[in-house]
């Protein structure tokens, strides 16, 4: 134990020797450090990288409450974005294979599907892409760490490993990009002791079975596939679904799940989770509309109630970096810093920015660039496209119908709507109702395109390609003047004549 203590007391002095040394003379063992290396973490890293920095990226993976961990490449590739849309597509091809046979595909016997060879499938590909981000850093000169980072001051990161081994790494920058994880409602008796998260689904071994998901735009995406792949699926939703969203797409989207067989219990509350003596778990929840309490039984709970930053353990208390008390992120300015110099957060840990991947991307490489001093080019946040991978996808770019008129009025809009039916779903003979377009406009002469909304296939496809127009200050003019590629889906956005204004029939007739 003296040696121990000994040797605890060399380290203390020989990184406090270090800590001076750079104090004193200005050097520093890294140009930067990033702490987290989600999809923003490393986008900065290797821009940084990329431009003559010396970067050292750290991360570390805490288990979730059930166990499940994962490698390098952050909530996106390893339990989000990636296995969330390969998972979608395997519930898209189940619809396919089932309108396969109205477009004369010979199909005998019952159609199944098996969640064990599809959850390797999607698990070996998560694993090939942590292997490549861990080349990627390797190739860019990149030092990766998996150690678990913590601020010491401005300039020092203290790391410790899974034995408890600490490390001392200074820099001139430090960003921290640790993104957030899926939060368990604490209010709620066996919720964390009997549910999973989003942190747990892609990763099981096993169906899932008969689930029960709350509550948000999350719960919404993994409910439709696990619909789509044959499972018992119920939504619980408190209030609104796609709070944020556009609300009549946000019932399209409802609408059409319905349909497609997801359950919803609508404005219900969940109360407890009981796990029953046959392994199943009770759920019991009450109806706000009646006040009657209900109860079913599920053999998988999964909470989708939010996320929480990744803040608490990263000592930025001591440092004075400033956080919003309620959500507990950190404020930042329009170039991601930090109230303390030389320290920057960017991506889902920041105050007021889009929890999307993609956002973090380019914030992360417009952040490194500003930092080696080759550009002074801001993020810009505004008119972010996005889309909700449920059954009938949603995807958008711009201000929703409500905001809009929040801020210009109901007299100063015009919208442009109508409802298509894809060309895909006429032979195989599917219902259509809620494959809607809706183009918000500022009334004038130019009418500028304030926001752009679609349900439909592909909506992701369609989207990503419109939203480079509002980058352009598209107008309603543009629309018109573009023209189509035919037959497709996004055809009908540059067909659009009917306003919401006329009250005229807005369903496209014809091809």
């Amino acid at each position: 134990m003296a040696a121990l203590c000994r040797v605890r007391h060399r380290w203390k002095r020989t990184n406090c020797l270090r800590i001076l040394t750079r104090n004193l003379t200005g050097k520093y063992d890294y140009d930067l450090v990033v702490i987290g290396g989600g999809s923003g973490g490393l986008a900065c890293s290797k821009e940084a990288a990329q431009l003559g920095q010396k970067v050292a990226v750290l991360d570390y993976v805490e288990p979730s409450v059930k166990g499940t961990k994962w490698g390098i490449g952050g909530t996106c590739v390893n339990v989000g974005c990636i296995p969330k849309k390969l998972m979608h597509q395997a519930a898209l091809l189940g619809a396919a294979v089932k309108d396969a046979k109205k477009y004369g595909w010979q199909i005998s016997g019952p159609i199944c599907h098996d969640w064990a060879t599809m959850a390797e499938a999607v698990q070996n590909h998560v694993r090939s892409l942590n292997w490549g981000h861990r080349v990627q850093l390797q190739d860019k000169k990149v030092k990766y760490l998996n150690i678990k980072g913590s601020l010491v001051d401005e300039h020092t990161v203290k790391g410790l490993t899974k034995s408890g081994k600490e490390t001392i790494l200074t820099a001139k920058n430090i960003v921290i990009a640790t993104g957030g994880r899926p939060k368990y409602p604490t209010n709620i008796p066996g919720a964390m002791e009997h549910g999973i998260t989003s942190d747990d689904l892609f990763w099981l071994k096993k169906s899932p079975g008969k689930t029960m998901c709350c509550c948000s735009d999350v719960a919404l995406e993994c409910a439709g596939f696990l619909t789509g792949i044959g499972l018992d699926t119920t939504v619980m939703v408190r209030s609104i679904a796609l709070r944020g969203f556009d609300q009549q797409m946000a019932g399209l989207v409802t609408d059409y799940m319905e349909r497609y067989g997801t359950k919803f219990a609508w404005k219900c509350v969940p109360k407890r989770v009981d796990k029953l003596s046959s392994g199943a778990f009770q759920v019991s929840w009450t109806d706000l509309q009646t006040g009657n309490e209900l109860k079913d039984t599920y053999d998988s709970v999964l909470w989708a109630v939010g996320r929480a930053p990744e803040t608490k353990t990263l000592g930025l208390d001591k440092l004075g970096v400033q956080l919003n008390n309620e959500t507990g992120k950190i404020i930042v300015g329009a170039d991601e810093s930090t109230s303390v110099p030389n320290i920057y957060a960017f991506g889902d840990i920041s105050e007021g920015r889009p929890e999307l991947t993609p956002t973090a991307v380019k914030a992360g490489k417009l952040l490194a660039r500003r930092l080696v001093g080759q550009s002074i080019e801001l993020m810009n946040y505004d008119n972010v496209p996005t889309t909700v991978f449920t059954p009938l996808e949603y995807g958008c770019v711009g201000l929703s119908e409500e905001e809009a008129e929040k801020r210009h009025g109901n007299d100063g809009i015009e919208v442009y709507h109508a409802f298509y039916k894809p060309l895909e779903f006429t032979v195989a003979e599917r219902d259509a109702s809620q494959c809607y377009i809706k183009v918000i406009c500022k009334r004038g002469r130019d009418q500028k395109i304030l926001g752009l909304h679609f349900t439909g296939p592909n909506a992701g496809e369609v989207i990503q390609g419109f939203a480079m127009s509002f980058q352009c200050g598209a107008t309603y003019s543009h629309l018109l003047k573009t023209v189509g590629i035919h037959p497709t889906c996004a055809e009908e956005l540059i067909k659009l004549n009917i306003t919401k204004r006329s009250g005229l029939d807005a369903t496209v007739t014809g091809c």
